[in-house]
């Protein structure tokens, strides 16, 4: 199929189904400026607005912008310049806001690093980025200072996660929140020092097209590698969430100004790094931020601070839906819900009962990639008669303002055409520039300007993408495509049936055998057997998908909500040898 030809007619398709008064081109409030810049035109235009609130502890606009100078000001006063590589191993506080704004203020590069690192993988890390500067929290202080020798650290601030939190928290607390800072010989205190220093701005003129960031990804297969991403590019992710978000008109009418969001999501992750750090100040929104996943602590801040826009799991959507405390609280004023499938799935009931609720439709939060600064395609209008949960799993809507996506062959790299599975392959103002010290990766994945994901994906005949799963997980039974991800979302569907987890494990005859590994409900354990299970598969799937049913107490998850597949493909493995 000609390419040129495939692309234009699927954008024509794109441009036909494209939800009512949704833009069609991203939205730059304040104009493609840094990000600092857009901390300190809020900071001028509503100086008292509340940029962050922490457990009741409010931290302005203007507060904001001055305390990100003092912490630039600080940083620079080490030797902190442009294309200097600062990490930040940081919970979620109002201080990893302070120091992500003083780092993109000064040029210099952000470097999140996993507060769960042992030794080995903080080394790893820190040397590959080539960080010069740590800001850590107070109590993984002693970790540092141990790999420090081994590392071209030269300098390391602390602070305490709950250092910020106010007299009277209006919140829950999770335990520990509150403890005390300690006092560490051998690094700097992050908040007292910048006290030494005044709130002028950083004189530095910032290159939007420069690295900002290294993302690491999760290094599922080998070491954990640096996505090279600049500021550009979190300034077109923000900007196209913003404009297929509802929050604006195809015209340009802001519909709701100065919302309220809440994060939860682990910012040193890219999404909560675009949910929590970038988007809110990029709209001039206030973000009610929480240290971790907390139900009673999510409740009770959508009713207090009438939160308008959140991102959860399934896991946490069904978490709220059956708290026996769900009563005491007001939810309806969210009216922008989104959700990811990872281990439990968006269902039309879980759908149903989310509205009976919030008045409000909850939508699968589409696809995305490190590689890509996440976000890249949409699902906002698309809810229409449960469409988007009949089709094939995941739907994933339709791409975002001025992101191209097509299908195409593995080997050949050939364009394929509607309802034929590929690779997803991407070309997007956000695509990073590569893999940090990484060119023969990066010229396998790069090829005229496209991304070659790995990930699978159809279009169906209406035009909207399905993500499928990544190619490392496709199972092939019998020559058949199973796609583990497909498996998942229909094992959802039985009523006993908790968390679903599906691999492969070889076979002599079939090539390979799909593995469920199975959580049930609580009080379905006794009642459901594995043998019952496998039954109810084979009524509801082709007979080559029906997997081998393995019953678990938990599964393995990641810091982001993920199964740790490695472990489990362990097990397996393991099980085999034996």
């Amino acid at each position: 199929m000609d390419e040129s030809r495939f692309i234009d007619e699927l954008e024509a398709t794109h441009r036909r189904i494209w939800p009512a008064d949704l833009p069609m081109k991203p939205i730059y409030p304040r104009g493609e400026k840094p990000l600092g810049d857009y901390l300190r035109g809020w900071a001028r235009a509503s100086p008292q607005r509340t940029a962050i609130n922490f457990y009741g502890a409010r931290i302005s606009y203007r507060e904001l912008d001055e305390q990100s100078n003092r912490c630039a000001a600080l940083l620079a006063s080490h030797g902190v310049a442009a294309g200097s590589r600062v990490a930040v191993m940081l919970g979620n506080c109002p201080q990893f806001h302070i120091a992500f704004y003083a780092i993109l203020k000064l040029g210099a590069v952000y470097v999140p690093v996993n507060p769960l690192f042992r030794e080995e993988e903080l080394v790893y890390e820190l040397n590959d980025a080539g960080a010069t500067v740590a800001i850590v929290l107070d109590q993984l202080a002693p970790t540092v200072l141990s790999v420090k020798p081994k590392t071209g650290l030269c300098v390391v601030f602390a602070t305490s996660q709950g250092e910020m939190l106010p007299t009277q928290p209006e919140l829950p607390l999770p335990t520990g929140l509150d403890n005390p800072p300690q006092q560490i010989e051998g690094v700097i205190d992050l908040l007292s020092a910048m006290r030494a220093f005044d709130a002028s701005p950083p004189g530095v003129t910032i290159d939007l097209d420069a690295i900002a960031a290294l993302n690491y990804t999760g290094g599922t297969t080998g070491m954990p590698k640096g996505c090279m991403h600049t500021q550009r590019d979190m300034l077109y992710t923000a900007a196209t969430s913003y404009a297929v978000s509802g929050a604006v008109r195809a015209d340009g009418t802001v519909v709701e100004s100065a919302e309220t969001v809440l994060n939860f999501l682990p910012m040193f992750w890219i999404a909560g790094e675009n949910l929590g750090l970038i988007s809110p100040i990029f709209t001039g929104a206030t973000v009610v931020l929480l240290a971790r996943w907390d139900p009673r602590a999510v409740m009770a801040a959508i009713d207090r601070y009438e939160v308008s826009r959140m991102f959860m799991v399934v896991d946490n959507v069904l978490e709220l839906m059956s708290h026996p405390e769900l009563a005491r609280y007001q939810l309806r004023s969210l009216r922008r819900a989104r959700t990811a499938s990872f281990v439990r799935k968006l269902t039309p009931d879980i759908r149903r009962r989310w509205f009976e609720l919030t008045g409000s439709t909850l939508a699968e939060g589409a696809w995305g990639m490190t590689e890509t600064h996440t976000s890249d395609t949409f699902t906002t209008g698309m809810q229409a008669g449960d469409m988007d949960l009949h089709g094939r799993p995941i739907f994933v809507g339709l791409p975002v303002p001025g992101t191209q996506i097509k299908i195409c062959d593995f080997d050949t790299h050939a364009v394929l055409p509607a309802g034929e599975e590929g690779e997803i392959v991407v070309r997007t103002p956000s695509l990073f520039k590569g893999y940090w010290g990484r060119p023969e990766l990066n010229a396998e994945v790069f090829r005229d300007g496209w991304f070659h994901t790995g990930d699978i994906g159809a279009y169906d005949a209406q035009g909207y993408l399905h993500f499928l799963g990544r190619r490392k997980e496709m199972l092939k039974v019998r020559g058949m495509s199973v796609f583990p991800s497909e498996l998942e979302v229909l094992l959802s569907r039985h009523p006993a049936v908790l968390e679903a987890a599906v691999l492969g494990r070889s076979d002599p005859d079939k090539g390979q055998v799909p593995v469920a590994f199975l959580r049930l409900r609580p009080d379905q354990e006794n009642d459901v057997t594995a043998g019952a299970l496998q039954a109810w598969c084979r009524e509801h799937m082709a007979i080559y998908k029906v997997p081998e049913i393995r019953l678990v107490g938990a599964l393995p998850m990641t810091a982001t909500g993920k199964v740790r597949k490695v472990e489990l493909q362990a097990q397996l493995d393991a099980s085999q040898r034996g």
